[in-house]
């Protein structure tokens, strides 16, 4: 069965909300510089599965996010550990950038990011 011709833009419309899981698939894209195409192979499914997905609510931080996470994934048949995984990456990211923006200075309380650079082989391999 072929998707619905609304889909790819209902999917692309749902990156302008924020509490969407379109929002933070494109937030996901923009900072991992990925396709579509390469967003569904680290999430192992087809990019039609991201579309549905990005029509679906974002968890909620806490202790649901899990439990949230899990219906999520069992819906679409992703894994579990990749799709959470895109999800707080996006998460630490913006929370960092935030902390950033408000001027705090790094201190006990502050998480540190360590980022490693990909190698080109990396790259196409992902």
């Amino acid at each position: 069965m072929s998707p619905p011709d609304w889909l790819e833009t209902a999917a692309r419309r749902s990156s302008l909300e924020p509490s969407t899981l379109g929002h933070a698939f494109a937030r996901y894209r923009e900072l991992e510089e990925r396709t579509p195409e390469q967003l569904a192979d680290d999430l192992g499914c087809t990019v039609e599965q991201t579309q549905w997905m990005s029509l679906c609510h974002r968890p909620e931080d806490g202790e649901g996010f899990a439990e949230q996470v899990g219906q999520i994934a069992k819906r679409f048949e992703v894994d579990l550990l990749k799709l959470a995984r895109v999800l707080r990456r996006v998460e630490v990211i913006d929370a960092l950038q935030l902390a950033g923006a408000d001027g705090e200075e790094p201190g006990e309380d502050s998480v540190l990011l360590a980022a490693r650079d990909r190698s080109e082989e990396d790259k196409t391999h992902s």
